[in-house]
């Protein structure tokens, strides 16, 4: 019984992700002079006098992130994806702790008095930044196609779909985002 509740507890960490990242994020773009969502990468945030208030935001993502990786790994303890799920979940935890550890360098005019344009060279902690953002959610884009396939196995067919759509829709928002710079911000919120 104290193992199930501590995986729901676990579990329940994992809800949390995305409520208080996104709300963190829209007082910040909407209290944060010179951020302009439809210019800047929600990362940007991390930069300036308040920035700590988006790095505190990544790190307390993975830390959910890997807390929920542990309560999947109770629920899954002899099933399929009892080692993947884990896996997978704790490293878009661990990503997104790389990329808050790591912030991007000031570009497009944020914060303000930093250049107008993109930075011709990236610094060291942005490409670490990058690496971050990109173990997060390849890891993520997996978990789902991951558990979309056990969901499909255990006949679960609704749930299923909506996991192939979820890592589908979210690999399109972020090839969107890299690739039209005007919608770089926005397709990363709907991330």
């Amino acid at each position: 019984m104290k193992q199930v509740q501590t995986s729901n507890i676990l579990l329940a960490c994992g809800l949390l992700i995305a409520p208080v990242f996104y709300l963190s994020v829209t007082i910040q773009m909407l209290t944060r002079e010179g951020f302009d969502i439809t210019r800047h990468p929600l990362s940007l945030l991390s930069l300036g006098d308040l920035g700590r208030i988006q790095i505190m935001n990544f790190l307390l993502a993975g830390l959910l992130a890997i807390a929920c990786a542990g309560g999947i790994r109770l629920k899954l303890m002899n099933r399929p994806g009892r080692i993947w799920g884990p896996l997978l979940i704790a490293a878009y935890g661990v990503g997104m702790m790389i990329a808050g550890l790591s912030p991007p360098d000031p570009l497009l005019g944020f914060p303000p008095g930093a250049g107008a344009g993109i930075p011709e060279h990236m610094s060291t902690h942005a490409i670490f930044h990058g690496i971050g953002f990109f173990i997060a959610f390849a890891s993520l884009i997996s978990a789902c196609f991951m558990f979309g396939r056990l969901l499909y196995l255990e006949g679960r067919t609704s749930w299923s779909f909506y996991s192939y759509a979820t890592g589908a829709v979210t690999l399109g928002l972020i090839v969107t985002g890299m690739s039209i710079q005007s919608a770089t911000g926005i397709a990363f919120y709907a991330v």
